[in-house]
């Protein structure tokens, strides 16, 4: 564990029978003799057990505190206040959000060791707790500070596109989409609910599949819309693969449930596919 900094060299033992100079502090009580505080190496003051002696001591070790982990967390938190995130990189973001995981010492081995892993600050947080845990140093609070931060990502966009027109904000949609889900190691379908109004009124995931593959049932989507009197619908699902390019598979699947929902007067807005390299609108794409 690091401490201040300050290396504490004993006082050198005096020499039996030591020789007297005349005319030194040792011949003039009541002088204060400088030899006796002060470490002849390196001219640190030593501890001392006098109040002002104290005082002296805890100020030298802010002095060396500054140049040390301490000092470099306030000054990436002096950078962050004074910039934002835009004055950091990655790595240190990373440092920072360790911080709260690592009271003292320097996190920014660990930061990099992270994105060394990972390449990027979006792959750390999205990464499984398993292969998070595959990073030496990391253990279940980093992986419980990690998702929580994402998590907090996560809600910060959907608010963006919950109580309001859809359509009126609709790259909000497609960000929370890709956010949502875009890393997922598991194919997830998922359907965002809309009234006439086109505002939101659920987001459910109806099935979770496998690495490439995801069973849906154009039953239970047309009997939900149903349930929560959606006029529109909007489906969304990921490809863990990265690539969002629809498969034949998906295009057909789109199109049946559009032929479902259309007698019973849902609307069947877009399918939208996400991955790490970005998304994919069948409706821009004109593949429905």
């Amino acid at each position: 564990m690091l401490h201040s900094g300050i290396a504490r060299v004993t006082k050198p033992t005096a020499p039996s029978a030591p020789h007297r100079v005349s005319g030194t502090n040792e011949d003039r009580p009541g002088l204060f003799d400088l030899s006796r505080t002060i470490d002849q190496k390196t001219a640190t003051p030593l501890p001392a057990s006098t109040p002002s002696s104290a005082k002296a001591t805890k100020s030298t070790q802010n002095l060396f505190n500054s140049g040390g982990p301490e000092g470099h967390r306030e000054r990436l938190r002096a950078r962050f206040r004074d910039g934002g995130a835009d004055a950091l990189p990655d790595y240190e973001m990373l440092e920072m959000i360790l911080f709260r995981v690592f009271p003292r010492g320097d996190t920014k081995p660990l930061a990099k060791a992270l994105l060394n892993e990972f390449r990027s600050f979006a792959e750390v947080l999205n990464a499984s707790p398993a292969r998070l845990k595959d990073v030496k140093g990391v253990g279940d609070r980093v992986v419980d500070e990690l998702k929580l931060i994402r998590a907090t990502a996560t809600r910060l966009i959907r608010a963006e596109a919950v109580g309001r027109e859809a359509f009126s904000n609709w790259h909000a949609v497609l960000d929370y989409c890709k956010v949502a889900q875009a890393y997922d190691d598991k194919e997830r379908f998922r359907i965002l609910f809309l009234d006439k109004r086109n505002q939101l009124i659920a987001d459910e995931v109806q099935q979770t599949g496998t690495v490439d593959h995801t069973p849906v049932y154009v039953r239970e989507v047309v009997k939900r819309s149903l349930e929560l009197s959606a006029t529109a619908i909007v489906l969304v699902h990921n490809h863990p693969s990265g690539d969002p390019s629809p498969s034949r598979a998906d295009i057909d699947m789109t199109k049946t449930i559009i032929e479902a929902a259309r007698p019973l007067g849902i609307t069947v807005h877009d399918h939208i596919i996400v991955g790490r390299n970005g998304y994919v609108s069948l409706k821009a794409q004109r593949l429905m």
